[in-house]
């Protein structure tokens, strides 16, 4: 039987439940007591004209399952009327352990009786908020979790031998390697006024256009002396489409003009005519 194949039992649909909200000390002891116990007793006094007064007591069995932790044993409960939404309880019931994995078969090809069941156990009418008597006890109880909260959890304390978590490096691989490459690379000096202007003009033969760094690459100078020099030979572009570009000058330029592509052209063809 599939997950979308469950059928919903609605034979309690229309009986109405409360939902109580309880503080979690209650629910701490109720979830520690045994199925057959009684957990306390609920009064509910009505007045003509007036909201029904609800108080709860727990009872010393519950009281008693952690006889050091002293808890309040009456509560208010403050009732509010569900009218503007509709909200249910339900209930999932799973098959007995048995029965899962019986003659090897899977859970999907079981029974409907012997599948997993949705039950509505009722329909909400009214919610009620359970708070404790402002009494001795009670304050001696927000008094111990005050002081709870307020223990740091993370302690200094003296330990009496070496906690290593990890062994402890004097240099790590990457600051090495760092310094060998520069070291291998040396300390870039000025070479020649006229041996850096070859190389830059080596290098315009091939592209048109270089950003400061790659002509730092090519020639291996100091950029404040690369720079010193650029300014005599080349121009710096300040707008797109080459912006922050370095370029000849144009009259350290040899470039060939359209005119000049133009006649070349016309030479070749008349050679081949």
């Amino acid at each position: 039987m599939s997950k979308d194949d469950r059928e919903l039992d609605l034979s309690n649909a229309g009986r109405g439940v409360w939902l109580v909200k309880v503080p979690k000390y209650i629910a701490q002891k109720w979830s520690k007591a045994p199925s057959n116990m009684d957990v306390g007793k609920l009064r509910i006094c009505k007045t003509p004209g007036q909201k029904a007064q609800v108080s709860l007591s727990l009872t010393q069995a519950v009281v008693n399952l952690d006889p050091e932790e002293k808890i309040p044993t009456e509560h208010i409960l403050d009732v509010s009327v569900v009218t503007k939404q509709t909200l249910g309880v339900f209930s999932h019931v799973m098959p007995p352990e048995s029965n899962n994995i019986s003659n090897g078969k899977d859970k999907e090809t079981q029974p409907v009786s012997e599948a997993e069941k949705l039950y509505m156990e009722g329909r909400i009418v009214q919610k009620l908020e359970c708070r404790p008597i402002a009494d001795n006890c009670y304050m001696q109880l927000k008094l111990e979790s005050i002081r709870k909260a307020s223990v740091p959890q993370r302690k200094v304390q003296p330990i009496d031998k070496i906690v290593q978590n990890f062994k402890p490096v004097k240099d790590h691989a990457h600051n090495i390697e760092y310094r060998e490459r520069k070291k291998a690379e040396g300390k870039k000096a000025r070479d020649d006024k006229n041996s850096v202007m070859d190389m830059l003009f080596n290098a315009f033969e091939k592209h048109q256009y270089y950003n400061i760094k790659d002509l730092v690459k090519i020639t291996k100078q100091p950029i404040g002396y690369l720079k010193e020099i650029l300014k005599e030979v080349c121009d710096y572009n300040m707008k797109n489409p080459h912006k922050n570009m370095w370029e000849l000058k144009k009259e350290y330029r040899h470039y060939k003009t359209e005119d000049k592509k133009d006649e070349d052209k016309l030479a070749t063809e008349s050679d081949s005519d």
